[in-house]
């Protein structure tokens, strides 16, 4: 009793709070049957409590039947950005650190790349200057490393490297680098109802082979940037192909046109971290009805890491702009969170 105590942080509201946290719990557990069981809290910002009123008025709202502001459960729709909203991004962002690992596996099969950048740099140990090329080489290395193979190969890969792959600063894997807060309204909401979404710019194939497993999100509520694909037949057998070819970019504007074209509804919540969140979020405000954005700000040098404006990484400036002119709720990670990841500290 006491370490589950301890892991939700739970110091102002008695045994009810109790069973409330194993209830929230219960719901990131496969299998266990409380997914549509209501959730009285989110355990969320336990510092804040205006943060924590805001998240519980907005939900009480819209799932109060007979409120005016009553939302049925297929309209209740919360899309979640992923890096910097969910899960860390510094120093890099993680699927990214995955496509430099696969440019050393890969190769001994491109003998060209030890003359052409990005790869040259790279395989020189050379970051900064493989990826001074910007979004064009970052672009480079993500297409070689994510095609040319089928579908299931590319799920194996990602499968193998996320069990082991470690963060270079804290030595946990990085699917331990998840936020325990933003668990526990992703709880929070499922438990009232709510149908989670992954939006975020990354890679679709690469967070749907473990997004079930860390956020409780399946894959057919993941919306992601994607490549194009190819259906062949090899020996009698249907393939999907990965192709060197983008298709979509769910980024910034892209955002709100990839949760309509998958999703269908717009959400009536959203919450991500920085600028390239901040169309999703206006698309989600601008519905009518009861609305909720959030916004993640990165305010923890100790515990995590403190970035906003000026960040080449999950730069948060016009996103934040606007959160304090339209009202939204911004959380203050270092104020805010009793506890930032599942182990505790950075």
């Amino acid at each position: 009793m006491a370490s589950r105590n301890r892991f939700f942080e739970v110091t102002r509201r008695g045994m009810s709070a109790v069973l409330a946290a194993f209830t929230a719990f219960a719901i990131l557990l496969p299998g266990s049957g409380l997914s549509q069981t209501a959730v009285t809290s989110p355990f969320f910002c336990s510092n804040a409590a205006a943060t924590e009123k805001a998240i519980v008025t907005f939900v009480e709202r819209v799932t109060k039947q007979g409120s005016p502001d009553f939302v049925p459960p297929t309209e209740r729709i919360a899309t979640f950005d992923n890096d910097g909203t969910l899960w860390a991004e510094p120093p890099i962002y993680f699927q990214l650190a995955f496509a430099l690992e696969r440019v050393k596996v890969l190769a001994p099969l491109h003998p060209e790349w030890k003359d052409k950048e990005p790869f040259a740099s790279l395989l020189k140990g050379d970051l900064k200057g493989a990826l001074a090329g910007g979004e064009a080489a970052i672009f480079e290395i993500v297409t070689v490393t994510h095609s040319g193979m089928t579908t299931e190969e590319f799920d194996k890969i990602v499968r193998d490297w996320i069990t082991t792959a470690k963060h270079p600063t804290t030595g946990k894997l990085y699917t331990e680098m998840v936020y325990q807060p933003m668990l526990e309204l992703l709880a929070y909401l499922r438990g009232n109802g709510f149908k989670t979404f992954i939006v975020s710019g990354g890679g679709i194939d690469f967070m749907r082979v473990f997004a079930d497993r860390v956020y409780g999100i399946p894959p057919e509520q993941i919306v992601r940037s994607s490549g194009n694909l190819a259906f062949e037949l090899r020996d009698g057998r249907a393939i999907l192909m990965k192709l060197p070819t983008f298709n979509f970019n769910d980024d910034k504007a892209g955002k709100p046109i990839g949760i309509q074209t998958h999703i269908g509804r717009r959400p009536i919540a959203a919450f991500g971290n920085s600028d390239g969140d901040l169309q999703m979020l206006e698309w989600a405000r601008g519905g009518g009805g009861v609305r909720f954005a959030l916004i993640v700000h990165h305010t923890d040098a100790e515990r995590e890491w403190a970035y906003d404006r000026s960040s080449s990484i999950g730069r948060l400036d016009k996103a934040l702009n606007a959160a304090q002119a339209e009202g939204w709720t911004v959380v203050d990670m270092k104020n805010d969170w009793k506890t930032i990841f599942p182990f505790g500290s950075k």
